[in-house]
This record gives C-alpha cells, sequence and structure tokens, in this order.
C-alpha cells in the first residue's frame, strides 16, 4: 500500500515525516457533536469543493502536458526530479558567467555578458506650487479678498488634521487592534470502495478513506455554511490555516509503519489555505491522533505558575503581561520613593524574582523565564470505514483573535489619502490664478510709479539695470571712480594681494638655446 496526501480545494499540503507517535492526548473541553441536518449540509459542502479540487486538478494537468516544465517533489532526505514529456532525463549543464581577473578594466567591454547595477528610481518630488497667499496691496484694494485668506486658514488646519490622523493610521496598522471570534473545527473523514466482495476486486480501485480538517469562524455563534447566510460571510477573515503554526496527524503506526507522522508548517507553506485533507489506502478502523499549534499574533505566552498567582493570568502577550505586573506595582504602591527606577518585592513577587526589590530595566530579562509557550490542542478522530459517509459530527470551538473589521478600511484611506487628483487639480487652478494676480500687481505698481513722476522713475529704473547688469557681469565689486586715484593703491592689502596675483601665476620654464 502507498501513501498518498493530496489537497482539498484551497487546502494545505500536509508533509509527512517519521516523528514519535502520540498514543493520547489531553481531552479538550470545546467539542460538541452535529445533528443529521447539520452534517448532511456539512457534507453536501465538502461534495460541492471536492468537485471544484477535481476540476481545478484537471485544468493543471492540462497545462503541465501543454508546458515543459520541470517538476521537483521535496521527500525526507532526498530531492528526486520528475521531467514532463519531451525533456528526457539529461541534465543541463549549469551554466556561468564568465569571470573578470582582477586588474584588467578591459574585460567588460569585450566580454559577451553585461553586468548591470539595478538602482532604485529616485523618490519624485512633488511640485512645489507657488505660494497661495495675495499680496497685501492686492487684499487692500479688494476686502473681499479676507474670505479667501480665512478660506487658506481653515485649509491649512484641515491640512493639518487629516497628517494627524494619518500618523495616527500608520501607528495603529503597525499593531493592529484585534477582536477574538470563535473558530469552530470540523473533523471528519469519508472512505470509498469499502466491503468489496472478492471477485469485485479486480475491477474496483484499492480501498482507501481520507481525513479532512476544516474551520469557519462564527457569525454570531453561528456557521454561515449551516445557517444559509455564506453570502453575509466576511471574506476577510483570515483563512483557516493562519491560525496555525504547525498541524501534526499521528496515524496509526502498526497500520501505516513507513509513514505515520503527517505534518504541516506554517513557514515551509506561506499559501494560506482552507482546510485540509489526508488520504491512505486501507480497510481497517484506528484512532488518529491530531495535534494543533496555534498561531497567536502577536505572540502569547502561559505564565508559570508563581507569576500567574500574582497576576490572575494564564496566558496573554508580552506587552499585556508587562502593563498588568506595572498595574500591580502601581496598585500595592511597591515603587521605591527615594528611588523611583526599583521596586520592592511582596511576598508574591519574591516568588517570582527572587530578590528584595528589582530594577523596572531588568525586569523584561528576568520575566522571560517565566513565559512559557501556550500547549498544543490535542484533538482525536476515531477514522471509520462503514456506516454513513461523511463519519465524525463532532465540533471543536476555539477562542482565536482576528484583526479589527476596520482595519480594511483604513487601509483603504491611506491609498485614497495619496490620490487626491481633485484637490490637486483645484490647487494647481488656485495657484495659476494668484501667480496672474501678482503679476498684475507688479505691472500695476510699475504703471503707476511711471505715471507719478516719469523722469524719476526712468532714472531709477537705469540705476537699477546698471547694478543687475555689474552683478551678471561680475563686476559688483569694482568701483571705477575709486580706482581712478593713487591712495587707492595705498591701501594695506595690495601688497598682500600682489604677492597673492604673483604666486598663483604659472612659472614659466627657460627653454635651452641649443635645443
Amino acid at each position: 500500500m502507498v501513501p498518498q496526501t493530496r489537497p482539498l480545494n484551497h487546502h494545505g499540503h500536509l508533509l509527512s515525516q517519521p516523528q514519535p507517535q502520540i498514543h493520547s492526548g489531553s481531552h479538550f473541553s470545546g467539542h460538541f457533536q452535529l445533528s443529521e441536518p447539520q452534517t448532511r449540509t456539512m457534507s453536501h459542502v465538502y461534495t460541492q469543493a471536492h468537485a471544484q479540487a477535481q476540476a481545478q486538478s484537471a485544468h493543471a494537468h492540462f497545462q503541465a502536458h501543454t508546458q515543459p516544465v520541470q517538476l521537483h517533489s521535496v521527500n525526507a532526505g532526498s530531492t528526486p526530479s520528475m521531467s514532463t514529456p519531451g525533456t528526457g532525463n539529461s541534465k543541463r549543464p549549469t551554466q556561468k558567467p564568465p569571470s573578470r581577473s582582477a586588474g584588467n578594466s578591459y574585460t567588460i567591454a569585450t566580454s559577451p555578458f553585461k553586468t548591470m547595477e539595478l538602482t532604485p528610481a529616485p523618490r519624485r518630488k512633488k511640485v512645489k506650487l507657488p505660494e497661495k497667499q495675495l499680496p497685501d496691496k492686492v487684499a487692500a484694494l479688494l476686502p473681499e479678498s479676507a474670505i479667501y485668506t480665512q478660506l487658506l486658514e481653515v485649509e491649512g488646519r484641515i491640512d493639518a488634521a487629516l497628517a494627524r490622523k494619518k500618523n495616527d493610521i500608520q501607528e495603529s496598522l503597525k499593531n493592529p487592534p484585534r477582536i477574538q471570534k470563535t473558530l469552530r473545527i470540523y473533523v471528519f473523514n469519508t472512505f470509498e470502495n469499502q466491503n468489496q466482495s472478492g471477485s469485485d476486486q479486480k475491477n474496483v480501485e484499492s480501498p482507501s478513506w481520507s481525513l479532512k480538517i476544516i474551520g469557519r469562524i462564527l457569525e454570531d455563534g453561528k456557521d454561515p455554511v449551516i445557517a444559509g447566510a455564506m453570502q453575509n460571510y466576511d471574506s476577510t477573515y483570515p483563512k483557516f490555516s493562519s491560525f496555525f503554526k504547525k498541524i501534526t496527524i499521528y496515524l496509526d503506526q502498526s497500520l501505516y509503519p513507513d509513514n505515520h507522522t503527517i505534518l504541516w508548517e506554517g513557514a515551509r507553506s506561506p499559501a494560506l489555505q482552507e482546510g485540509f485533507e489526508v488520504k491512505r489506502k486501507g480497510d481497517k478502523e484506528f484512532t488518529a491522533v491530531i495535534r494543533l499549534d496555534m498561531n497567536h499574533t502577536p505572540e502569547k505566552f502561559r505564565l508559570s505558575p508563581s507569576l500567574s498567582d500574582v497576576l490572575g493570568i494564564e496566558t496573554d502577550t508580552r506587552s499585556r503581561i508587562m502593563a498588568a505586573l506595572w498595574h500591580y506595582v502601581k496598585a500595592n504602591k511597591l515603587q521605591n520613593s527615594s528611588d523611583p527606577s526599583f521596586f520592592t518585592c511582596d511576598p508574591g513577587l519574591r516568588k517570582v524574582f527572587g530578590e528584595e526589590k528589582v530594577k523596572f530595566s531588568m525586569v523584561t530579562q528576568k520575566i522571560s523565564q517565566h513565559l512559557i509557550p501556550p500547549q498544543p490542542i490535542n484533538l482525536q478522530h476515531r477514522v471509520k470505514i462503514s456506516g454513513n459517509s461523511p463519519v465524525g459530527t463532532t465540533c471543536y470551538d476555539v477562542m482565536v483573535d482576528v484583526p479589527f473589521p476596520t482595519e480594511k478600511q483604513m487601509s483603504a484611506f491611506l491609498e485614497n489619502f495619496e490620490k487626491h487628483k481633485d484637490i490637486d487639480s483645484c490647487d494647481e487652478l488656485i495657484s495659476a490664478a494668484v501667480k496672474k494676480i501678482h503679476e498684475h500687481s507688479r505691472r500695476r505698481s510699475f504703471f503707476l510709479g511711471f505715471s507719478q513722476s516719469p523722469a524719476d522713475f526712468i532714472n531709477n529704473l537705469i540705476s537699477s539695470q546698471t547694478k543687475d547688469l555689474k552683478i551678471v557681469a561680475g563686476d559688483a565689486s569694482h568701483h571705477a571712480e575709486k580706482e581712478r586715484h593713487s591712495n587707492f593703491y595705498s591701501q594695506s592689502w595690495v601688497e598682500d594681494a600682489v604677492i597673492r596675483y604673483l604666486n598663483r601665476k604659472p612659472a614659466t620654464s627657460e627653454v635651452p638655446r641649443g635645443a
């Protein structure tokens, strides 16, 4: 008999590894039995999912025959490769790029391969719009412009408020709030080709069974599939496999000696799944043990008995445990009045830390030895090969933390916050209008000054243009009238300036006459 595993519609693959078998598991308190109508509903849902999985498998099989790609199957300790038809067993030689010898700067030019360094594109800077503020002279001429100034002030306050909200949302998304929901886990099995007669065994497949593990978040304490409210089910809930770090299934070692332990690890399977299925060939009943290692986000710890007695907490996150400890110290007034960086240990804390007083900065280090990973959940399922299929009406309810429903809305708000096309276009129109107002204001001042005193205006204009011309030509520091007098060259800095000038001139070398 060859052991097989196959996925159920978006369900995860279970890796088989030899590990010690667990013969007994702790009794889980959250289990209960389904009624017959509920069992038939679950069977109908599974049948539809199984048909969809077969259709996807057929489509993938067709693509595998039409595209010559290599498939690699991973087994414990070996990695045999399987090639599709048309590729054969020949191995392609490994190609290496030509190496460049040290010191040869012309190898890149003659090499048929060119190395390219990819650098990140420079971040595009936002175009800085002109000033929106109106000139004071324009505001004095138009009293109605005070309304525009008030609107600018309101816009500034709104932009500041949005910037603060954006920062708050970004911080909350780094540590998203979570609420507790009930995850209902269904464990059942189906079977095929059982109870065959001797004459029929030659024409049909070998007897087999399939073990399924699926789960869904309950809405108001009801399963949306059984209640017929699947259209109202929140699709933003995490998938079933995201709630577990590792799932281990232990089969009967006497029936499956070579491959009795089946392991799935979330770290090795980045794709999230809605459930799992294990299929094996066999015609004997046995009890399977399922071990579920929960994946808490953020990570939770189980407190030691001494720390749990002090804080009254059994399992929680590290941050909440530290907050509870600080609240305990504050409520019992244990902080040292002379040195606030220390706190005095009461009899309960002395059992935890073993000291009379502890420094606050050392609490994180000392408390780590009292934080233990939470215990896994052990379930048992009797794999039956007779009676109604599917077999198993037992359900298990587990409390899990799911992201707050508003997280998706906050992410959408941040995405839309950067796409203010309408606001940007209005800002551009306002800036263009203000720019034109500035231009018209300068032109008005120009012609108004000319009309009041034409001669003085022209003289001032020529003087201003002369200064600008000297600055452009680089002669702004020259004073022609002063340089005409000999006293200008009798100043103390002239001698030093002449020496500096002569030292800057290049020395001319004498050329031999016979050359």
